[in-house]
């Protein structure tokens, strides 16, 4: 898809050129029937060369192509009504790239709306009180989660404020197939913030979605072409949901994260421990269960709905995870899966790579 679009805005532009030719060679282009003057042909060659590299831009997936795609429009339309005789049948190619440089631009808005929070969110994410994280600060943490925390090697290091994951991986629901993805998102841990972007592609079509968490309080906007709401969610449950998702976050991406206090432990012994983790007014319960070496392999929580049908649902949530690697210099999972206890059985309803981890940000990229 990306490639034939290419090749349509490409192909509209070098188009443009005939009017620039026939400006200066008129006698060559008789395709061209009306007149058309030297300054008027270098207008058409302006146009020639914004469809040009909006084609490139495109291609190479530069969010900002529609910037040079809209006004290549604008122009050629005005030309195309100054020669419509000739020339009208290039109002159909200008209506198609229009649409999708106006869905472009969308999803640009839709993407700055995330940045703008996250900039906020880090702007006011508290300091640590310590830079250094040492072994006092794990001792009130049961033994086996200390084991953790140092298999994932965060003494010694800055105790993180902020985290900014990438993933990449495919989801589905019960209603739909699998579908590839990419996702960009920021975590701040006082106050506990989450933004996460992801873009979708369904059949060919982006379909990017934002979840927003702050201060307990969230949200899930999933648009069509970036503008249309396919999905919107928030309320009371989606808080608790997504409370879960941000204890998941920090539990398998940021380690050096559970010295927070607004997570209290219950019963442990070598292989799990059990977590209640509280903002503000909502309490939510996890398990987690650990192998012989320390690594975390699973995240079992009670707490979390699923969204994705009719009405929400109270399933199991699990994520089994693996294949532990260096991020930022902390070993964590590289590779996980969501997955829901349905009552016919287990739904993996998301694969997670992890692209790269930074922590301790100072702005957003």
């Amino acid at each position: 898809m990306r490639i034939i679009f290419t090749v349509l805005i490409l192909a509209h532009g070098l188009i443009h050129l005939l009017g620039f030719f026939k400006s200066v060679k008129p006698e060559r282009v008789k395709n061209l029937t009306q007149r058309i003057t030297k300054q008027r042909g270098i207008v058409w060659l302006i146009a020639a060369v914004l469809f040009a590299v909006s084609a490139i831009t495109f291609f190479m997936k530069y969010d900002w192509w529609w910037m040079l795609a809209l006004p290549a429009v604008i122009i050629s339309q005005i030309l195309i009504f100054s020669t419509w005789q000739d020339a009208k049948f290039g109002t159909i190619a200008n209506i198609i790239i229009l649409t999708a440089a106006v869905i472009g631009y969308a999803s640009h808005s839709f993407e700055d709306e995330f940045r703008s929070d996250v900039q906020e969110n880090l702007s006011i994410a508290k300091n640590a009180d310590s830079e250094i994280i040492t072994e006092q600060d794990l001792q009130h943490l049961p033994a086996v989660v200390q084991k953790y925390l140092k298999y994932a090697g965060v003494l010694g290091k800055e105790r993180v404020r902020n985290v900014r994951i990438e993933f990449e991986g495919e989801m589905r629901s019960k209603k739909m197939d699998w579908f590839p993805f990419t996702s960009n998102q920021y975590n701040t841990f006082d106050p506990p913030t989450r933004s996460f972007f992801m873009r979708g592609d369904m059949m060919g079509t982006s379909v990017p979605g934002y979840h927003a968490y702050k201060d307990g309080n969230a949200t899930m906007l999933v648009k069509l072409f970036a503008l249309i709401p396919v999905a919107d969610n928030k309320g009371e449950l989606m808080n608790k949901a997504e409370t879960v998702t941000v204890f998941n976050d920090m539990c398998l991406m940021a380690p050096a994260s559970l010295i927070d206090k607004r997570v209290s432990w219950g019963s442990s012994d070598s292989t799990y421990a059990d977590a209640i983790y509280t903002v503000n007014d909502i309490s939510i319960s996890a398990k987690l269960f650990f192998n012989e070496i320390g690594q975390l392999i699973d995240f079992i929580s009670n707490d979390r709905y699923d969204l994705s049908g009719d009405s929400p649902m109270n399933y199991r949530f699990s994520t089994p995870v693996k294949d532990y690697r260096e991020f930022g210099g902390i070993n964590v999972m590289s590779y996980g899966e969501a997955v829901w206890s349905y009552p016919d059985g287990d739904f993996a309803y998301g694969k997670f790579r992890l692209k790269s981890i930074e922590y301790n940000c100072k702005s957003v990229e």
